[in-house]
Order: structure tokens, then C-alpha cells, then sequence
């Protein structure tokens, strides 16, 4: 059996619709809202701050961390236990690996800049738009960045089918026996030079299908891309006209 038309109709490298904000915590020092169908982070950043305890400190620069937490009614299936998981310490980590290797933190050493992910609604792709939410707050924030990452998954039905942006009810075609195997793969790549920040799959695929996903993943990203800086330009305008 085949996946060859998708349950809501769209286009193999089509994306749900994407609602992306900026500037929507009046607190934080930048903060995002990134929506893809009915999945939902929202990121703020704070510092830079001092880092504690002193030994993790570096003098040449400052440091990047991340939380991400599912909020616990946010999920499709069972509610989320409360409180620190090991997925959720994973995918914080994740995070905070996609994003680092774009931030210049050099002019405040020996500090730390936290970022919080919230999920307050999901229906899969939860880490790359957290991932997208915090992309944009940093930039938000006005740190140096060499490029806006921008995360994304692509989904391969038994091998065979490619396509962008699975919702809960694709990732889990095994399970209603509309396909046998579906492997996932979650993507961070940099739009202006296609470079890869993060890349994770669960499940397997042969090589060629692993390019093919990834050449759509970098298609994808651009358009993504486009949506993400109509976002910060919006609040650049804002903030200038006050």
C-alpha cells in the first residue's frame, strides 16, 4: 500500500498554514508565536543575565540556553505529565544546538540568554516550530545573527512517499494501516546558505530518499522563511514608529 494523496489535500511539499507573530510579551526582551495548522509555541528571551553558577561562565562570550515544555492538555493524544521530561530536556537541547551556531554572544561574556518554548497546542511538529518561534524572538531580541534558522519536518511513507509537514494523523498512518512504516525527519537549515543546523529522524529510509526529503526540506524552508521576516519587519515597524 501507497500513500499517495493526503487526508487534508494538500500538495506533497505543501505546509499547513502558518500564522507567524513578534514582539507579543511585553516583558521579554524578544518573543514569538509561530502556528502551522493547529500546533501552536510561543518563545521569549530573556538576558543577557549572568550566568550562575560561575564555573559554567566563559570569558569570550556569552552562552545560549533553551527550555522547551509542553503545556499539559496541549497534546492529541494523552495529557502530558507536568514538569521536566526526558523528551522535553531533548528537545531543549535540540534547540539550543539549531540555534547556537548562528548567535554571536561575544560582546556579553560570562552571561546567559534563556530562551522559553511553550507548546500550548500540538498536533505534531511541535520541536521545529519551537524551534521557528525561537529563531524568530532572538532576532526579535536584536542579537547577532548570521541567518534566521528555520525548522521543519518531512515525513517518508514506506520508503516511497515525500512529504512536507506531517500532521498528527500522518505521522500515524502505520497506525490505521494506511501505510506500513512512516519515517520522520525533522530539519533546521539556514535559507541563505542551505546549511543544516540540526537533523534528526525517527525511523529509517534508503539514501536517496534522505536526499529527496532534505532537498524538499530546503524548498520548504525558504517559503517558510519569507513568511518569518513579513513577521519582523512588521514589528520593526512598529517599534520605529513609536
Amino acid at each position: 500500500m501507497t500513500y499517495t494523496k493526503r487526508k487534508d489535500k494538500r500538495k506533497m511539499d505543501e505546509t499547513r498554514p502558518i500564522i507567524a507573530k513578534v514582539g507579543i510579551i511585553p516583558n521579554a526582551k524578544g518573543s514569538a508565536s509561530f502556528t502551522i495548522g493547529k500546533t501552536t509555541a510561543y518563545a521569549a528571551v530573556y538576558g543577557p543575565r549572568e550566568l550562575h553558577p560561575k564555573f559554567l561562565q566563559d570569558p569570550k562570550t556569552g552562552k545560549l540556553r533553551c527550555n522547551y515544555n509542553m503545556m499539559p492538555f496541549s497534546g492529541t493524544g494523552e495529557r502530558i505529565r507536568p514538569g521536566p521530561s526526558r523528551r522535553s530536556k531533548e528537545i531543549s537541547m535540540v534547540t539550543q544546538n539549531a540555534l547556537a551556531s548562528v548567535m554571536d554572544l561575544s560582546d556579553y561574556p560570562n552571561t546567559v540568554v534563556d530562551v522559553f518554548v511553550e507548546i500550548p497546542q500540538a498536533d505534531a511538529g511541535t520541536r521545529c516550530a519551537g524551534i521557528c518561534a525561537a529563531s524568530m524572538a532572538l532576532a526579535d531580541a536584536g542579537f547577532k545573527m548570521k541567518d534566521i534558522p528555520v525548522s521543519i519536518a518531512i515525513a517518508v511513507a514506506d520508503n516511497k512517499t515525500v512529504f512536507a509537514d506531517p500532521d498528527y494523523a500522518e505521522e500515524t498512518l502505520n497506525q490505521t494501516g494506511e501505510a506500513e512504516h512512516v519515517a520522520d525527519i525533522a530539519v533546521t537549515i539556514l535559507p541563505r546558505t542551505g546549511q543544516v543546523t540540526h537533523l534528526q529522524m525517527d525511523g529509517m529510509v534508503s539514501k536517496e530518499k534522505l536526499f529527496e526529503a532534505l532537498e524538499m526540506a530546503k524548498a520548504v524552508t525558504k517559503k517558510i522563511n519569507e513568511t518569518l521576516k513579513v513577521a519582523l519587519k512588521e514589528q520593526f515597524k512598529v517599534e520605529a514608529s513609536k
